[in-house]
């Protein structure tokens, strides 16, 4: 221990290339330093360790490890002690100039990504959520813990911290994924919905009318249209020989399979989107976004989710912004919906906030919105 202890102190960690980390921290805000973990599409620090180093950022994390099987077992809280104030010094010293070489190799040997001010957003919009706790009360749903499922529900909320914190790169088309002892809000049963309640005084969400189809007819050129999109697709397409809810069961049975309609096809251009966005081989998408080794098979599926997922995540990080100095904040979101935790007081900026969500790059998008006092009971807002 005194060799390390002597090296680490007598020593000043490598620090990478000024105004970079290795990533996102709130305390270093306004986009003034390189995030290598975006250059890294999400990748972990050991994931890209360079050769020469591995040998020690093992023993590193080993060493991590031990430490935190100590804190657990001397019952010591991460909660109330900050992490690197318990760590021995000359580790502290290790630890961080191994991270900040791991992070100059990655700024050196990895282009900036195209969508990298896009990812910065998105990053810096989720960490600021991850530091809301969530209103969790188990009350309402009481009548419901009796069941297999429902005591299996009620222990993850007795085991996993009550927050959102969601993985930017958790799925290869964008999607958010939740890390595991958080709270699991994207796949918790609707049935459970209403143990989440706002700080404030609402929910107001925010969810795009048919999004994926919005978004195919968008890529494919086609303007937006200003209704309810299956309504639309029943006149204009269907000619009024089906309902509503048969239009919308047969045309995404079509949307993602080998099926062809010729109605459908002629304002839907799949074939007419999946080669101007997929060469064969990859997608890249308007935003930027690229995803390697992808058949004809699954190309159209990611080239509409991931661009949806994206006008989404862009849209949300507009409210975000919007909500600066406000009460309200976004909660969380839900696949392709934003929850808002809207404050009494900032009723009056609805229309605004609705305004800045449906105005996307590829026109204005005809948004649902429903307020509620409890997630799992939220009822349209007539505006």
């Amino acid at each position: 221990m005194g060799y390390f202890a002597d090296k680490a102190i007598n020593s000043t960690p490598q620090l990478p290339l000024k105004g970079a980390t290795w990533d996102y921290s709130e305390h270093l805000p306004g986009n003034e330093y390189e995030i290598a973990r975006i250059y890294s599409h999400g990748a972990t620090l050991t994931d890209v360790c360079p050769p020469e180093l591995t040998a020690d950022w093992d023993a590193t994390k080993k060493t991590l490890k031990s430490c935190l099987k100590a804190f657990k077992t001397s019952c010591l809280s991460l909660n109330e002690n900050c992490f690197y104030d318990v760590l021995p010094e000359y580790f502290l010293y290790e630890y961080l100039n191994l991270k900040n070489k791991i992070t100059q190799h990655v700024l050196d040997t990895h282009p900036r990504p195209e969508n990298y001010d896009f990812m910065y957003n998105l990053v810096e919009m989720l960490s600021e959520i991850r530091l809301q706790p969530l209103n969790i009360e188990i009350d309402p749903i009481k009548h419901l813990l009796s069941s297999v499922r429902g005591k299996n529900f009620l222990r993850t909320t007795q085991t996993v911290k009550h927050v959102c914190d969601y993985n930017p790169w958790g799925t290869v088309t964008g999607r958010l994924a939740t890390n595991p002892h958080t709270f699991p809000i994207l796949t918790m049963n609707k049935e459970f919905r209403g143990c989440v309640k706002p700080h404030n005084d609402w929910f107001l969400e925010l969810d795009f009318n048919a999004a994926e189809l919005r978004t195919l007819l968008a890529l494919g050129g086609n303007p937006q249209p200003p209704n309810d999109i299956h309504d639309w697709n029943v006149r204009n397409i269907f000619h009024n020989k089906l309902t509503r809810e048969e239009a919308k069961v047969k045309t995404f049975a079509w949307l993602y399979s080998e099926r062809t309609n010729k109605d459908l096809e002629r304002l839907y251009n799949k074939d007419l989107v999946r080669n101007k966005y997929w060469d064969g081989f990859k997608i890249e998408t308007d935003y930027g976004r690229i995803i390697p080794d992808v058949d004809e098979h699954r190309a159209l599926n990611y080239v509409v989710q991931s661009t949806t997922i994206d006008v989404v995540h862009e849209q949300a990080y507009k409210v975000h912004e919007l909500l600066r100095g406000m009460k309200s904040k976004i909660a969380f979101l839900i696949h392709d919906a934003v929850y808002i935790d809207l404050a009494e007081e900032d009723r009056y900026e609805i229309l605004n906030l609705l305004d800045t969500f449906k105005n996307t790059r590829y026109g204005v998008f005809k948004v649902n919105n429903s307020v509620g006092k409890n997630l799992g009971d939220l009822k349209e807002l007539k505006l």
